[in-house]
């Protein structure tokens, strides 16, 4: 007997037949759990996108009202409308997100951060821990507001380095200097030179001493020419220019037309009020002589070129442009009269000059208005000294050298607009 039961024992040790179901009797549960967790996993992921993605379009739009000086206190109500129109699965659940303004890449409160979170029960996972689950994100966006731009020494070239102020150049404009140009340096201002102004502009980047790296802006995509649409007027009455009189006598009374070949001052000199035309050669003002002149304005046509500034310690250049009335008496339209009043010099655009227009020597000379050179180069170098109240400088290029002196004291509502800086957003985390 005892013999056929151990038999028997052994017969069933061998069997192999039940495994199948003992094993699947162990799987069943890891297949089961295995599917619930692959549900919620699946379940959370769906949240998180659609937060993250909320969030994202929250944060940009906080940043847009921050970078709109007209919707900067609503930024947390425009951030927060945007964050729940891009709800869906989790609008019922999902928390109101919280805004904070933070530093961003040097810069002061210039970016805000968005967070948010959402908690919800899940069948499987709380059934394994006994809580919910919570699903946090954040975004990150930098804003530069924008802002309208006034300058009165403005480089309207478009690519390069435009302004350049070397050597012990001194130049006071708190008026604001610009450069239209997109290019690296296109500001560079010599560590040695003093530049004092309230704001510094260009549409590339600028390499400027320490003392003026506060007022600099740069990457400004809006910056226009001001006069980039209009064309100079016209006088076509042939003049020639001579002296008359001997010695310190000798006075010269120029009247407005077109002088062909250029103009060079001889002797002591007072022009009458007008427009000039200066066809080819040079308007050179640069003798040891007075000049004055009243409600004047000299366009420059054909390569023609400036000189400014004298070679003596006599030379006294005294010049102030025409106003909106003076274009009107002439026939010109009020809308027109009025862009073209207080310009003093005015270079057509497709002059073309071979040589820089060029302020020099050791004169102390007063000039009122603009002076806009859209084809040439505006060099002040030596010992130029330039005083004004309000005297404005746009040109292809602008440099400043040596120990040059400029002076000028325009206010806000003086000076010429150099555009509006697009206001910049970035998502950044």
């Amino acid at each position: 007997m005892l013999l056929r039961i151990a038999n028997r024992l052994r017969k069933l040790g061998r069997d192999a037949s039940g495994n199948a179901i003992m094993l699947m009797a162990a799987g069943v549960p890891v297949l089961i759990g295995g599917a619930g967790a692959a549900v919620d996993i699946a379940q959370w992921y769906s949240w998180k996108r659609e937060m993250q993605q909320a969030a994202d379009q929250g944060a940009l739009a906080a940043a847009w009202a921050l970078a709109t000086p007209a919707n900067r206190d609503n930024f947390r109500t425009r951030g927060q409308q945007d964050f729940q129109n891009n709800l869906a699965l989790t609008r019922d659940f999902a928390t109101n997100p919280t805004f904070q303004l933070a530093n961003y890449s040097n810069g002061n409160n210039n970016s805000v951060i968005l967070a948010a979170s959402a908690t919800r029960r899940l069948p499987f996972s709380s059934f394994l821990t006994g809580s919910a689950v919570t699903i946090g994100v954040t975004a990150q966006a930098s804003f530069q507001a924008g802002a309208n731009y006034n300058a009165c020494l403005i480089a309207t070239g478009g690519s390069g380095t435009t302004f350049e102020v070397g050597g012990n150049a001194n130049v006071q404009a708190r008026c604001g200097l610009a450069a239209l140009s997109c290019s690296d340096d296109a500001i560079m201002i010599d560590g040695s030179a003093t530049v004092v102004t309230d704001s510094i502009a260009t549409c590339g980047t600028a390499s400027v001493p320490a003392a003026n790296e506060s007022v600099l802006t740069e990457r400004v995509t809006g910056l226009t020419d001001t006069f980039g649409d209009l064309t100079p007027p016209d006088n076509t009455t042939p003049r020639t220019y001579s002296c008359t009189g001997r010695g310190q006598n000798s006075q010269a009374s120029p009247l407005a037309g077109t002088y062909n070949g250029g103009l060079t001052v001889s002797c002591r000199t007072v022009f009458g009020s007008g427009i000039y035309v200066i066809n080819g050669g040079a308007l050179d003002l640069t003798g040891n002589f007075t000049v004055t002149g009243s409600n004047v304005m000299f366009v420059l046509r054909n390569g023609a070129t400036l000189r400014l500034g004298g070679s003596g310690n006599n030379n006294t250049v005294s010049l102030t442009p025409m106003q909106a009335s003076d274009f009107v008496a002439l026939g010109y339209s009020s809308s027109l009269a009025n862009r073209y009043a207080n310009m003093l010099i005015f270079e057509a655009r497709n002059s073309n000059p071979t040589q820089p227009h060029i302020i020099n020597g050791n004169s102390t000379s007063l000039f009122q208005g603009s002076i806009y050179l859209p084809s040439g180069t505006a060099r002040l170098n030596g010992t130029a000294s330039i005083s004004s109240t309000c005297l404005q400088i746009s040109a292809a290029r602008i440099e400043v050298r040596g120990n040059a002196y400029l002076d000028t004291r325009c206010t806000t509502s003086q000076t010429n607009s150099a555009g509006s800086g697009t206001p910049r957003v970035l998502l950044v985390a």
